[in-house]
């Protein structure tokens, strides 16, 4: 095992050991043992960077899991996922700061379960993008959504919290299942789980039947982790979880996992107008959506909310229109559509910095103020002014003013979406022009709501009795995290290129391989003055009409729009969870009757028609009696006096009778096993039989006679016709199963245990290597199952209650 593994795998070791930190050093914040370790994994990943100017090496580290069917444990390190490794090793270090700053108190909060929930979804996001195996992918993408539905609901004593988490956990789970039926599409067209295999193929999957169907299935499992519509309902929901988790989880990693998943498959579906129109439409589609949305809401984690779905819309779109570049052959062309692709990774990157901040930032405005309502805050910039001042830079940044970096990818945005409209592929010649009018008409809405969450927090009236605490400034330690993040937001808007070709160029290399020869380059140069162009006027408009808006905010505030800040998608959600509900309650009421005779209904209708159905079907139903073997006497006499013993059951009126004749059952069955040369089973049948002969025995000998129940056997047509179907279908499909042996003789699975049991298990007794070797982890289990029995009754025994208690 590498080192690389060990990086995606420190976070799930380092968990192991928060709960001995926890309660061995109750007096130290558990969050300073933990410190440490993103911090370290986030050095030693800088390493990798190509600082020298030169091309990034890729990296790649394998180590068999399930090498029968093509699962491997094989971590890649390419400049897209050196990008995400150090997003999330490297906000999760500023995250972990803060938090323990934000949840002081060590007493009252079970810090134990928050690092462990952290760190679980810390190691599961650096195993999604350093994994290339899709089956090890899936994994670690599952363990996302469980850690991230834990930490939204941390504070689980609060209804919304859990309403939240589950939310969470239904959505993405779901996309989740359709992912993985993707990935197994790519295998079946490809025969592998390789990505980077998988590239290579791209020819083939392109010309395959299962090229759609595979792709928006992996698309839907995209879409639901990044919040698109309109899917994106459960991240404003998922606000209700503590503020580094939504800092860390919302902003930076988690969201973003559907946008590492979607550049990842560029190289293989890229090329397609239906990735084309699907992820652009999507995203520019949520883009707009959340912008409009985040204008309505009074919650500060709200309005961040509904900015994340949007910017993650404008993300999700310059990857789409980037994946034209696929399409051409031409440098022209493909100039034109990378400038999209490089918008994309610097957003993501300039995102994760102003976007993270400002998360922390109303966490401090919630945790010195005791509330995050727009309506109750005001005039906290002489209060609060270094917590201002934060504010101020991110969302200058995110409203796309210069000097900072969120600038300089909105004007890269616009020159994308504007470059998308000129060319004539995809149709886009029809509709291109929705794209750079969308683009505009989001960026006024999102500058709108940047003014209304920085005037409406800092700006006006201060009124302290609206507020639960008086309003101070947050202590340093809380501060460091956020400030550090408004620096990055400063030191990239001014010098932008100090990423150009250590980070963004590998990234949009992983993003777009194959558009350059070995050794060769993207040119990356960003800056902030481009004369005055297009982008630039659409800008001034952004500011112009969204001040007009932000300015007459008091004529639209009451209106209908603006008073129903809950999306309105969420009654499809909640409407649907209800129906699922009641239509299982129906469901459950109908199979669940808790009566034997109907549960054996249920199953033989199923046997019945299901095997029915497959042998009329299949061709499959035959019937040959000239090959079947001569049936001894013995087996006559066998079958018959197991037959009346069944029989003569029911009418016994003696319990005693009854055992017997059950145990004669039972030694007939052993003497089958016999006659077929079965002595391992017949032995095992008898002790069996025997041992329960003789405690049926002893406990019916100690208890007294109960009366004989009287019924009147009644006829039920039911139970006959499905009596009848079922040894009809079972008769015929041995009959079948003897008859086309003949016709095309197939090698019985015999005969690899005959041929294999002593030279690969080392044993001559077939039976027992079967048991120990072959199907081993199944006798494990097995044993395991006996071991907890016996450990149950030894308890059992042990405690047995005392004269007067409840059993």
């Amino acid at each position: 095992m590498s080192t690389l593994h060990l990086v995606a795998l420190a976070p799930f070791i380092m968990a192991i050991f928060i709960p001995f930190f926890y309660f061995k050093f109750r007096h130290i914040h558990t969050g300073w043992f933990i410190l440490p370790l993103p911090l370290i994994l986030f050095i030693y990943l800088i390493q990798y960077l190509p600082l020298g100017g030169g091309p990034m090496e890729t990296v790649e580290r394998s180590v068999p899991w399930v090498p029968s069917l093509d699962i491997h444990f094989t971590v890649f390190l390419d400049g897209l996922s050196l990008l995400f490794a150090l997003l999330i090793t490297g906000i999760g270090t500023l995250v972990v700061l803060y938090s323990i700053y934000y949840i002081a108190n060590k007493k009252e909060e079970p810090l134990n379960n928050f690092y462990v929930y952290l760190m679980m979804f810390m190691g599961a996001m650096l195993g999604v993008v350093l994994s290339d195996n899709l089956i090890v992918i899936y994994v670690f993408w599952e363990l996302t959504s469980l850690a991230s539905s834990l930490l939204i609901a941390y504070w689980f004593h609060k209804e919304k919290s859990r309403y939240g988490a589950q939310k969470s956990m239904l959505i993405t789970v779901t996309g989740g299942f359709a992912m993985l039926a993707g990935f197994s599409l790519l295998y079946m067209m490809t025969g592998t789980f390789s990505i980077r295999e998988i590239i290579t193929y791209g020819d083939a999957i392109v010309t395959s039947p299962l090229f759609l169907p595979a792709m928006i299935l992996i698309l839907l499992g995209a879409f639901t982790k990044s919040a698109q519509f309109p899917f994106h309902i459960w991240l404003p929901d998922a606000m209700e979880a503590p503020t580094p988790v939504s800092a860390y989880l919302h902003s930076a990693t988690m969201v973003k996992a559907g946008i590492y998943l979607v550049a990842r498959f560029t190289p293989v579906f890229g090329g397609a107008p239906e990735w084309f129109w699907i992820v652009t439409g999507f995203g520019l589609f949520t883009l707009l959506w959340g912008s409009v949305s985040a204008v309505r809401q009074k919650d500060l984690k709200g309005i961040l909310a509904f900015s994340t779905v949007s910017q993650l819309g404008l993300i999700m779109s310059l990857l789409g229109l980037g994946s034209a570049a696929v399409h051409f052959d031409v440098v022209d062309g493909q100039s034109l559509y990378t400038v999209a692709v490089l918008a994309a990774v610097l957003h993501l990157i300039n995102h994760a910095t102003f976007k993270g901040s400002l998360f922390m930032v109303v966490g401090i405005i919630d945790h010195e103020t005791g509330t995050r309502d727009i309506r109750k805050l005001g005039g906290l910039m002489t209060i609060m002014p270094v917590t201002f001042t934060i504010s101020l830079i991110g969302i200058a940044s995110m409203a796309g003013l210069p000097p900072f970096n969120g600038f300089l990818s909105k004007e890269m945005f616009f020159t994308g979406t504007l470059n998308s409209a000129t060319l004539d592929i995809f149709n886009v010649q029809t509709l291109g022009v929705i794209f750079p009018a969308v683009a505009w008409i989001a960026s006024i809405f999102t500058f709108v709501y940047c003014m209304i969450m920085l005037f409406k927090t800092f700006t006006g009236k201060h009124h302290p009795e609206r507020l639960e605490k008086e309003a101070h400034e947050a202590p340093a330690g809380m501060l460091i995290s956020p400030v550090i993040l408004a620096s990055l937001v400063i030191i990239f808007g001014f010098f932008p290129n100090l990423l150009a070709y250590t980070i963004i160029d590998p990234a949009m290399q992983s993003i777009l391989p194959g558009l350059l020869e070995p050794g060769e380059q993207f040119y990356v140069n960003i800056y902030h003055w481009h004369g005055l162009n297009t982008e630039l006027f659409m800008t001034m408009g952004v500011v112009f009409f969204g001040s007009m808006i932000f300015l007459n905010h008091r004529k639209w505030q009451e209106t209908t729009f603006y008073l129903k800040e809950r999306d309105p998608l969420n009654w499809f959600y909640d409407s649907g969870l209800v129906g699922l509900i009641k239509g299982s309650t129906v469901v459950n009421d109908v199979q669940m009757t808790g009566r034997l005779r109907d549960y054996f209904t249920y199953m033989f209708i199923f046997l019945v028609l299901g095997m029915g159905y497959m042998l009329w079907n299949t061709g499959a139903l035959a019937v040959d009696m000239a090959n079947t073997a001569d049936i001894s006497i013995y087996m006559y006499i066998i079958t018959l006096s197991l037959v009346l013993a069944t029989v003569v059951i029911p009418f016994v009126s003696s319990r005693i009778s009854a055992i017997v004749l059950m145990g004669v059952i039972g030694f007939l069955v052993a003497l089958l096993f016999v006659v077929f040369r079965a002595p391992d089973l017949a032995l095992t049948q008898l002790l069996v039989e025997t041992v329960m002969v003789v405690l049926f025995l002893l406990v019916f000998y100690h208890l007294p006679e109960l009366k004989k129940e009287t019924f009147k056997p009644a006829f039920r047509l039911t139970n006959f016709v499905i009596s009848i179907g079922v040894g009809l279908v079972v008769t015929l499909t041995a009959l079948s199963a003897h008859a086309l042996s003949y016709e095309n003789p197939i090698s019985p699975i015999s005969d690899y245990f005959v041929e294999n049991a002593y030279a690969l298990a080392g044993g001559n007794n077939i039976v027992n290597v079967i048991l120990v070797d072959f199907r081993g982890l199944d006798t494990l289990l097995e044993v395991l199952v006996l071991g907890i029995v016996g450990l149950a009754v030894v308890v059992l025994i042990k405690f047995k209650a005392k004269k007067g208690e409840d059993v």
